[in-house]
């Protein structure tokens, strides 16, 4: 007789249902775990073995073989724990095999039989929904999963209190969902001091989704800036907080099982390597791009980064997935992420102060930004430059708009977006616009079309360049309330395309 338990197995974000098969047949005692375990799987036996004996149970003097149906599919993790639990307790009679076959486990088994929490809850919550099943896992992981309303999630502390529960002696209540975390509103826009057209940048970045190149000597206000960003940004909508909660999930990063409504704000460090920003390592886990999925991605000293690392980022940047190709795994992320870059002008940083700027000026510069590559510069949407502050402004009293005033537009402005391509699922912001939509939503009146067709010429911009240019005007347009994109709308556009000292 075979007893049958269920969990899942990742593949990227999502999870797939995986049957726990066990079977206590005559024969030399033994306990194997067959169907392409990794380590952590194979290990289990002991774990469970140990937690069994915690509790009392002794395993029969028979042979018990476990088998993670689909067999080719690879099984990784702890969380394989209490599935395989469930299966042999069944097998034993411990627990009614109908019932544990309704039931989707993972949570890791401590030898004392408690349940220690796993990531991917909120994942494999969504596929027991699909699959018409509840959830049990660890009492830990339950406020994250219990978010997937659409199936009954049981939070256990222990292996004991799971056997109490299917069986009638002490039912455990559903799982509650965890706390939503209160938005951001710490750093203010109104807090930088000058930088208008760098503000402004900022603000058509967030309106459209387009990702912006900054350029400036140190202390300029760079990484002041990017970082009030997600203040001038909309909170995620329920479906994109579920979404970015699944990877963030994946990667063990939800506090307290609360899902969080604040856009994510990644900033790795230049020393980062490739897998850490576009995901990968043994388990093939989700990067930095992924990580920052509906929201933003800033990468501070962006020439400093390896060179790799940043020819890796074009097809994401373009596509909004990742797929990581690995031996023995193949797996895509979403990554619909805004790119904010930060650079120095050159290496020594004041290339446009010639009482600073060192003996190298202008060769200095070409070296050090030519280290970005013309298809990956060609992606950025917005390039603008951040001069240094006068030390003047820098005794003036807060002025400017606040960053709710600004957010008040952008919002706006999305939403004229939303409405836009309420019909076209593979496209949210103007940013994603292309083909004869981007034709249609963005062509420019007849004095736009000349201008526009001017500084293509003059400036020799590429394919792409021509088409981001429309994509940024347009939603200048939307910012401006403008149904039609106008002369003035091309001019900003193409005056952000061209900065004074980043490449061109």
């Amino acid at each position: 007789m075979v007893a049958r338990a269920y969990s899942v197995a990742f593949q990227g974000v999502e999870a797939r249902i995986v049957e726990v098969q066990c079977a206590v047949t005559p024969g030399l005692p033994a306990f194997s775990v067959v169907g392409l375990p990794d380590k952590a799987v194979s290990e289990a036996r002991d774990r469970v073995r140990t937690a069994l004996t915690s509790m009392a149970i002794a395993l029969p003097s028979k042979r018990i073989t476990i088998n993670l149906s689909p067999a080719d599919l690879p099984k990784e993790g702890s969380h394989f724990d209490l599935p395989i639990a469930l299966a042999l307790l069944a097998a034993l009679d411990i627990l009614p095999k109908d019932v544990i076959e309704t039931v989707v486990a993972l949570g890791e088994l401590s030898l004392d039989g408690s349940l220690v929490p796993v990531v991917g809850a909120l994942p494999a919550a969504m596929a027991a929904a699909e699959h018409d099943r509840s959830l049990l896992c660890p009492k830990g992981s339950g406020a994250e999963a219990a978010w997937v309303n659409a199936c009954q999630v049981i939070a256990a502390p222990s292996l004991g209190d799971v056997v109490r529960h299917y069986t009638g002696q002490v039912p455990l209540p559903p799982a509650e969902p965890g706390e939503v975390a209160p938005l951001d509103h710490s750093r203010d826009l109104r807090e930088v001091k000058g930088q208008e057209r760098a503000k402004r940048a900022l603000e058509v970045a967030a309106a459209g989704r387009h990702h912006l190149m900054m350029v400036g000597t140190p202390g300029s206000g760079k990484s002041m800036l990017a970082a009030r960003l997600p203040g001038i940004l909309p909170p995620l909508s329920a479906s994109e907080a579920l979404g970015t909660s699944m990877i963030h999930s994946l990667a063990g990063l939800l506090d307290e099982g609360g899902i969080n409504r604040n856009r994510p704000f990644r900033e790795p460090h230049h020393t980062a390597s490739m897998a850490a920003i576009i995901g990968g390592g043994r388990n093939a886990k989700p990067g930095e791009v992924s990580l920052a999925h509906n929201g933003v991605l800033f990468m501070d000293e962006f020439p400093e980064f390896a060179r790799n690392v940043l020819e890796s980022l074009r097809q994401p940047v373009e596509t909004g997935e990742v797929m990581i190709s690995r031996a023995n795994a193949h797996v895509k992320y979403p990554c619909k992420f805004m790119l904010v870059a930060a650079a120095n002008p050159c290496k020594c940083g004041y290339l446009p102060d010639p009482a600073r700027a060192c003996a190298r000026v202008p060769q200095c510069g070409d070296d050090y930004l030519g280290r970005i590559s013309g298809p990956l510069m060609d992606r950025f949407d917005l390039r603008v430059d951040v001069p240094p502050v006068a030390y003047t402004d820098l005794d003036l009293p807060a002025a400017g708009e606040s960053s709710a005033t600004v957010a008040a537009r952008v919002a706006a402005a999305r939403d004229l977006q939303h409405a836009r391509f309420a019909d076209e699922p593979s496209m949210t912001f103007n940013a994603d616009a292309q083909g004869e939509m981007l034709e249609q939503m963005a062509a420019p009146d007849a004095e736009g079309r000349e201008l526009l067709l001017r500084a293509a010429e003059r400036f020799s911009l590429s394919a792409r360049g021509y088409h981001r240019v429309l994509r940024v005007a347009r939603t200048i347009a939307d910012l401006d309330g403008s149904a039609e994109v106008r002369k003035p709308h091309i001019a900003e556009a193409v005056s952000f395309r061209l900065p004074s000292f980043a490449v061109a």
